[in-house]
């Protein structure tokens, strides 16, 4: 063992680093099929005596668990597919377009991202209720689409501003016009990035929850995170069904990640070549 780390140390402390990382997922997991009465007798580094589906069925059918992941599912779809179109259209106008005022539409671009969701609250609330959009999914889809995108912008921006030049004008010289050379050939190059941008605006506004909490005030509109948040600030659920919660609430993001895994390498590769 001690000859391994000497010669691998680089490979020991990844292998480390993802047994921590994977070891509160085991955890939550084990936990979530125990009884109450398992657990606490035995704790919760104890291995299930059996399985005990139960703390996940009712909590399935407690917070409408199927309503609230196609709440989720719906609203992180739509800012992710959003995003990634708006953000595509607004780097192609500034990294190739080369508009007038480029670092400060950037700098704008950047401000918008660093900005705390706290400040971001009552405004959005205030406008929310001035147009009608109020406790509606397309309230907060039009929300996150808007924050997403500006750091999409950002990142495509760098990207697109080192694009061959002489690609864009032998498209042009062919007669291509300004959107052709868009969709057949900055969109097509750039997919590798705009796939990475896709996963992760899905697996993020997955994972928000204060905004979604503060527009998003009806049960039937609710996401997975701000029911699971609701449900715990209540007191209403036993130590296992805390984890079976958890255990609902992370595993789609995982699915999803783990789906879309290859494309999220190939575009951290490709950037990487570059």
């Amino acid at each position: 063992m001690t000859t391994a780390i000497r010669r691998y140390p680089v490979l020991v402390a990844l292998v480390i680093a993802a047994a921590f990382m994977v070891l509160p997922f085991v955890i939550v997991t084990v936990n979530a099929v125990k009884s109450p009465a398992e657990y606490s007798a035995n704790g919760p580094l104890s291995l299930p005596e059996g399985l005990y589906l139960d703390g996940l069925k009712d909590f399935w059918e407690r917070v409408d668990f199927g309503q609230k992941l196609v709440n989720s599912v719906l609203i992180s779809g739509s800012v992710a597919v959003g995003a990634a179109v708006l953000s595509v259209l607004n780097a192609y106008a500034i990294g190739i377009g080369r508009i007038k005022g480029r670092t400060w539409v950037l700098a704008f671009f950047v401000l918008a991202n660093m900005l705390p969701q706290e400040a971001l609250v009552y405004p959005i609330y205030y406008l929310s209720k001035e147009a009608g959009i109020y406790d509606t999914r397309l309230s907060v889809i039009i929300v996150f689409t808007v924050i997403q995108a500006a750091f999409g912008t950002y990142l495509l921006s760098s990207i697109l501003g080192q694009f061959p030049r002489e690609i864009i004008e032998a498209a042009r010289i062919d007669g291509a016009n300004k959107w052709q050379v868009l969709w057949r050939i900055v969109v097509p190059v750039s997919r590798p990035t705009i796939g990475v941008l896709l996963v992760l605006f899905f697996i993020w506004t997955w994972n928000e929850f204060l905004l979604p909490l503060v527009m998003l005030i009806s049960n039937d509109n609710q996401t997975v995170s701000v029911a699971l948040g609701v449900l715990q600030g209540q007191r209403l659920m036993d130590a296992t069904m805390t984890n079976a919660a958890a255990l609902l609430g992370v595993l789609p993001a995982i699915v999803f990640f783990l789906v879309f895994q290859r494309t999220l390498t190939r575009g951290i590769a490709v950037g990487a070549v570059k």
